[in-house]
């Protein structure tokens, strides 16, 4: 099965609670490798904590469809929004 993204590495940005969250994606043949959080205005619990939870269950899950971590709902939502819009431009450039 081809993937639907073209390897690579690339940004995103998405809206966390207190600001914009930048992420980047390395996409390899078989999917997503690596998330890096570049930079955010997130507080460290629990909107930092949370997209560290979630950066961890994107690269297990293969998917940005999973559920806000509770009590960092913004900055959950903002963060996989990030990962989207850098998997968009994955999808595009392929």
């Amino acid at each position: 099965m081809e993937s639907i993204y073209r390897p690579g590495i690339y940004e995103g940005s998405g809206q966390g609670y207190r600001g914009e969250i930048r992420v980047k994606v390395q996409i390899s043949p078989a999917g997503i490798e690596d998330i890096q959080i570049i930079s955010h205005r997130e507080g460290a619990f629990p909107g930092t904590a949370a997209m560290e939870e979630l950066l961890d269950l994107v690269l297990i899950e293969g998917t940005t469809d999973l559920d806000a971590i509770t009590g960092a709902s913004f900055s959950s939502r903002g963060f996989l929004e990030a990962v989207e819009d850098a998997l968009e431009k994955a999808a595009k450039a392929n």
